[in-house]
């Protein structure tokens, strides 16, 4: 059974990380909700409020996560956008840690929203690849990075792809906007299954084209 670890944190986009989750669970995926600490913090609340006030209450907190999975990671790692909650993980080193060793271990590692530019531009995941993002969110890419020059190395030779759900470049995959949740998760469930789990869903789900 594959696994996967969704990253919460305070003001996360509610309707991204619960499409995603309800998804990934119903294609037997095994789904881990991690709660992720505020800056300056090493512990969390396992309750975590989304930004439209719709709380979660997570599976176990980051330190715990750490702690039982050591370097036996999971098959892939998502973190839902919403603000400040693409923040508030950018801001938890552990979690960004995660990240990057997952990304290098050939692991997927998904974005969507503000995720993909607030969260991941500035590890150099996103160096050599297309992705995509909310759009405008892009115009702030150098805060993000740390400043232009760090931008410029972090973001080399990488490709914005905009008006698309997803973007699935190697082992990264980014998505648009809570809008676009239920084909971003789709693709998600493609990528860890198979095409007929995924059309098998989104025929039960009575999904457009079903």
């Amino acid at each position: 059974m594959k696994k996967v670890a969704v990253f919460l944190a305070r003001g996360f986009e509610e309707i991204e990380a619960i499409t995603i989750i309800d998804y990934l669970r119903r294609a037997e995926v095994d789904v881990t909700t991690v709660a992720i600490p505020e800056k300056g913090s090493i512990e969390s609340t396992a309750l975590v409020m989304g930004s439209h006030c719709i709380s979660i209450v997570a599976d176990m907190q980051l330190n715990v996560y750490l702690h039982s999975v050591g370097e036996d990671y999971s098959d892939a790692v998502f973190c839902p956008g919403g603000m400040p909650g693409a923040i508030n993980i950018a801001n938890c080193e552990p979690a960004v840690d995660l990240i990057k060793r997952m990304h290098n271990a050939g692991k997927i590692v998904a974005a969507i929203c503000a995720a993909p530019v607030v969260v991941l531009a500035k590890t150099g995941i996103l160096s050599g690849k297309s992705y995509t993002c909310y759009p405008g969110m892009e115009d702030d890419l150098a805060n993000y990075c740390g400043s232009a020059p760090k931008m410029d190395v972090a973001m080399k030779d990488s490709k914005l792809i905009r008006g698309v759900p997803f973007v699935f470049d190697r082992n990264v995959l980014t998505g648009r906007g809570p809008g676009t949740a239920e084909e971003y998760a789709m693709e998600f469930v493609r990528i860890l299954t198979d095409e007929t789990t995924r059309n098998r869903l989104a025929k039960g789900a009575c999904q457009r084209g079903y």
